[in-house]
């Protein structure tokens, strides 16, 4: 694998996924790594065992199979080194974990995926960290938000359900004059679409369970973490002693080969039925930041390469009492799309966004927030589907 690293690091971004991660010939050149399961790693001697002077100590701290997807990671994140961790909440929680302290200020914008502000508003808050939701569109004005205690700044674009878009060079700048670190949830895009530790941010957050999986089968999350923070990161890992299982990483790794083609057909699926929705009656708004009407579209387009393959749109309703029947209606006449949380898998997901715990970006006004995440299938099919939903909502 090394000799062609300088060769990968400018290839075109399938030919790198193909690639990057493992070499074959560390392994009799069997093109996928093996899948070692590990707890006991055993020492040739005292001294090695007590200085811990070999590559693999014990299971938590890696194995060969774990570390072909840290590395692929790190090739695609432009990272110092990368955890593995069994879930993307967990890739969330560990470094708010790892980074803060009691007596803490973090900000964390009020776009948030909701089991994140659920983990802020509950243990994070016991452990003595007071956290202050901002506005996703506020950009260098966060400045006005800090404190001297202000240790962290959350950031997430797009935004979870309504998909508004942050300044994240603009919010990284600020932070970074104030002493704070800088994480980013990176899930909506991949690194194939945005590199979060290239516009400033300190530690990349992934639901690998999304789109390096692809298949709805696999929950997995990374952090990655700049050079300036990665020995703290990893710290902090060991110290909590939480690892992502190795059956896992060798799956993820396989999808990740497949990513890149996946992610073009979810977006100009997405891209498509998102432009399909606008001329419709029965949609107030399309929040997709890849549409010229949506308010930080221009965000987008400056610093992203690319859209995932979920988005929302407000269903029309002509009273707040209609609304959840609308949607209920909606979502129960669907056939194609399956009715499921989480995304980035093969199959078209949807749902009834609850919006009731933001406090700044409030919920639209004018319809309910259908989310879809669309799949792999064929788009005439996800638009006749559509159809059937808006027939059972306008009969409410």
């Amino acid at each position: 694998m090394k000799d062609k690293d300088s060769v990968l690091q400018n290839a075109g971004i399938n030919t790198r996924l193909t690639h990057i991660g493992n070499d074959p010939f560390d392994y009799h050149g069997f093109i996928n790594p093996p899948v070692v399961h590990a707890s006991t790693v055993l020492f040739p001697n005292a001294r090695i065992m007590e200085t811990h002077a070999q590559k693999y100590t014990y299971g938590t701290r890696g194995t060969p199979t774990t570390d072909a997807l840290c590395e692929a990671i790190d090739a695609l994140e432009g990272s110092a080194g990368t955890i593995l961790v069994p879930s993307g909440l967990a890739a969330v929680t560990i470094p708010f974990l790892g980074f803060s302290a009691a007596g803490d200020h973090a900000l964390v914008v009020d776009s948030v995926y909701g089991p994140t502000r659920h983990f802020c508003d509950t243990m994070l808050k016991r452990l003595g960290v007071e956290v202050e939701y901002y506005d996703p569109s506020i950009g260098a004005g966060i400045e006005t938000l800090f404190r001297p205690n202000t240790k962290l700044v959350h950031t997430e674009a797009p935004g979870s359900n309504t998909f508004e878009m942050q300044d994240i060079p603009a919010i990284s700048a600020v932070a970074h004059r104030h002493g704070a670190i800088v994480m980013m949830d990176n899930t909506w895009a991949t690194p194939l679409y945005f590199r979060p530790l290239d516009h400033g941010v300190d530690i990349s957050i992934h639901a690998s369970t999304k789109y390096p999986s692809g298949h709805s089968d696999i929950l997995l999350g990374t952090v990655s973490a700049n050079a300036e923070h990665w020995e703290r990161l990893k710290e902090s890992n060991g110290v909590l002693g939480i690892c992502g299982a190795p059956d896992d990483a060798y799956q993820i790794l396989r999808g990740l080969r497949t990513m890149g083609l996946r992610l073009e057909r979810h977006y100009e699926s997405a891209l498509e039925i998102a432009e399909w929705l606008e001329g419709r009656e029965d949609v107030a708004r399309v929040l997709h930041p890849a549409l010229p009407s949506f308010p930080s579209h221009d965000l987008w387009k400056r610093d992203f390469k690319g859209a995932s393959g979920i988005f929302s749109f407000v269903l029309a309703a002509d009273s707040p009492e209609k609304f959840k029947a609308k949607a209920h209606a909606f979502l129960d006449a669907l056939r194609i799309f399956g009715l499921g949380y989480s995304w980035g898998g093969f199959e078209s997901l949807a749902l009834h966004a609850n919006l009731k715990d933001r406090r700044v970006a409030k919920a639209p006004t004018d319809g309910a927030v259908i989310r879809l995440q669309i799949g792999l299938e064929d788009v005439a099919d996800l638009k006749a589907d559509i159809e059937r939903g808006f027939a059972a909502a306008s009969a409410v």
